[in-house]
This record gives structure tokens, C-alpha cells and sequence, in this order.
């Protein structure tokens, strides 16, 4: 066959056989159709915390072309708020946006996969999760509740709840029942609080009706949300048990391993795109809600050195007297801790300084 021959050829059969061949591999025709359902344990009136399930929800269609679709339902649609988790490692719905210490009834070690009294704060809180050995080992405790977890949101340091009284000392402690989440509640049970489980909608009536004296809930933009300034006056700070609550994103472990690879890593992805969104939020809208609620008749008060001295020793007995008997809980604490030791030490010679400078600053009026 001379060359000219050949290319008339080849010319003729290349076209279709390109044609062809651009059309076999059309993703949006052959990718797998999947939808799940996400219960949230949060209502949709809080529409930040909510809000990251949405997130979540709109990123995977996004980027599937609709092909993996997830729909959300608000605490009590499906199942009630803390009974998210349950519903998951059952296979009632496929995934959930909930927070791991809500489970601590089931096993305490939950409850670092949020956090726990004295923790750490946001920022080494993503560190030890997506640096450290922080997913792997949670993910190595949820495998055991049939559960993979992604971190799909955090609130940041919170604020420490909504006092009827003042708590000036230890002894004001004493015989508060207070609406309080996790381990901070054994913490605080050692110095006599009663410590009570309520959802965040039950809240609010709770303390209205004197059933609680005491509430923590998040901070100041979904506080005033719920309304906390109008029953309990006195709002104290920090969230010594929340420095840095992770949100979770709970798959349930079988539907996680047969998601199609390409989907877990739009999974990954738009969880990542929660974590960090969520964050944003609050840091945009505590400053204007808290203004808002001290207008309102709110009055912050610091928990004093004494309280907070007092809550780290009991703290610290509690994580030792777990550790004894937990394996899993001991692994993976003196793995946070060890995290944490470091983490605090570039931390006060790098964000603490300039941080105090600046606040300084805004304090002065200077900027």
C-alpha cells in the first residue's frame, strides 16, 4: 500500500473511530446513580451547625453531576437528635451530622472524637485530625459501632453556658443541674453539679421551667437563636470542655466501603469544605450576637481561676479513672496529649502573642 493510499484510508475510518471512542467513556452516562439520607442532630433553625449537613449535601451533588445525592433531615424527621449515631450503625440512614460525645453513654472514647474538657482548640484540633494520627485512630474505635467518620464542621472555642446565679466559687457548683454535654459532665460532677443530657431544641423550655439551672449550649449567634437570654441571666466563659468542638459526618461502615472510590474522595472533600465553612460562619456571626445579647440584658462573667483550677484537677482524675479500664479510650487520649503538649508549646509563642498584642489593640481603641 503506497503512503497516499494509506492516509485516505486512515482518514476515513479515524473520524468514526474517534467518535466512537470520546463517546465510550461519557462519565455522566455510566457514573453509579446513589442516594443516601443524612439525619442531623441538629434543627434547621440553627442554621449554622445545621447548615454543615447542607453543605455537605450540596458539594457531593455538585460535584457528581447529581449522580450522588445526599438528603437531609433535621433532628426528629428520622430519629431524635441524640439517637443520630444509632440510626447510622443500624443502617437506618446512611450517614449523620452529629457530635461524637453524644455517645458517651455507649462508650466515653466518643467523646474525644469531639471534645473533651481541657482539649484542644480549633486549629490543633484539624491538625491532629488531618495530620495527626487523630482520623485513623477514631475511625479505629467507630469501626467497632460500624461507623467511618469525617469531621464536617467546628464551632470554634465556646462560650460556658447560661447560669440563673452567679458562680463566684467551687461551692456555687454545688447542686446546679446543668445541661451539660460529654465528659464535662463527670468533670463537673465531681464538684457537685448535677449534670443533665437534653437535645438542643429541649433547651430552652427546660430552663423555663426550672427543670435545669443551667445550660451550655454553642455560642453567642445560636444562643441568642434559642432564646437563653430571656430565662438564665448570667453567661459565662470559656467552654473549658469545648475548646474546639469537631462536628462529625458519620457513614454508616458498610455503605462507606462500598461507596465507589471516586465518591468517598467527594465525601472527604465536601466534609473538608463543612470543617472549614462552619468555622467561618461563627467567626463572622458570634461578634454581632453577642453584642446583641448583652443589649438584651445577657451579663458575661468569667469563670473564675479557682473554678477553672478546680474543673482541670477533676479532669484529669477523670481521664485516669477511664484509662484504667477503657484500652481504647487510654490509646487514644495519651495520643491527644502528647499532640496537645507540642501543639501548645509552638502556639503560645506564635498565635498567643500576636493574639494578645492585637486584642490589646482593640481593647485601646486602636483599630
Amino acid at each position: 500500500m503506497d503512503r497516499r493510499s494509506f492516509l485516505k484510508k486512515t482518514a476515513a475510518t479515524g473520524a468514526g473511530a474517534t467518535a466512537v471512542t470520546l463517546a465510550a467513556p461519557a462519565i455522566a452516562q455510566e457514573a453509579t446513580k446513589i442516594t443516601w439520607r443524612l439525619t442531623s442532630s441538629f434543627p434547621k433553625s440553627l442554621d449554622t451547625i445545621y447548615g454543615g449537613a447542607e453543605d455537605v449535601a450540596k458539594h457531593v451533588a455538585e460535584a457528581t453531576d447529581g449522580n450522588f445525592t445526599i438528603q437531609t433531615f433535621a433532628a426528629g424527621e428520622i430519629v431524635p437528635g441524640l439517637q443520630a449515631a444509632d440510626a447510622v450503625s443500624a443502617g437506618t440512614v446512611e450517614m449523620a451530622h452529629t457530635c461524637s460525645y453524644y455517645y458517651v453513654g455507649k462508650d466515653p472514647t466518643f467523646a474525644i472524637g469531639s471534645a473533651i474538657p481541657f482539649g484542644l482548640n480549633a486549629r490543633l484540633t484539624n491538625a491532629w485530625f488531618y495530620e495527626g494520627n487523630g482520623n485513623d485512630l477514631m475511625n479505629e474505635f467507630y469501626a467497632k459501632h460500624k461507623i467511618y467518620g469525617l469531621i464536617a464542621g467546628n464551632t470554634g472555642a465556646q462560650m460556658g453556658g447560661w447560669f440563673r446565679k452567679e458562680i463566684n466559687t467551687i461551692d456555687d457548683l454545688k447542686g446546679v443541674k446543668m445541661r451539660i454535654a460529654g465528659l464535662a459532665g463527670k468533670v463537673v460532677e465531681k464538684l457537685g453539679v448535677v449534670p443533665q443530657q437534653v437535645a438542643g431544641g429541649d433547651i430552652y423550655p427546660a430552663l423555663e421551667k426550672g427543670t435545669i439551672d443551667a445550660a451550655e449550649w454553642i455560642g453567642p449567634y445560636d444562643d441568642h437563636k434559642l432564646g437563653f437570654q430571656k430565662v438564665a441571666k448570667y453567661y459565662y466563659y470559656p467552654a473549658f470542655w469545648e475548646g474546639g468542638l469537631a462536628i462529625h459526618a458519620f457513614v454508616n461502615l458498610d455503605k462507606w466501603n462500598s461507596l465507589p472510590k471516586q465518591y468517598q474522595a467527594v465525601l472527604r472533600d465536601a466534609c473538608a469544605f463543612a470543617n472549614t465553612n462552619m468555622m467561618a460562619k461563627y467567626d463572622m456571626k458570634n461578634p454581632a450576637a453577642v453584642k446583641q445579647l448583652v443589649g438584651e440584658g445577657a451579663v458575661l462573667r468569667p469563670f473564675s481561676q479557682e473554678v477553672l483550677e478546680a474543673c482541670y484537677k477533676a479532669a484529669l482524675e477523670v481521664y485516669a479513672e477511664i484509662s484504667a479500664t477503657n484500652a481504647d479510650f487510654k490509646k487514644i487520649y495519651e495520643d491527644q496529649v502528647a499532640f496537645k503538649r507540642e501543639g501548645y508549646l509552638w502556639m503560645q509563642l506564635s498565635e498567643y502573642t500576636f493574639d494578645t498584642f492585637m486584642m490589646i489593640q482593640q481593647r485601646n481603641g486602636k483599630l
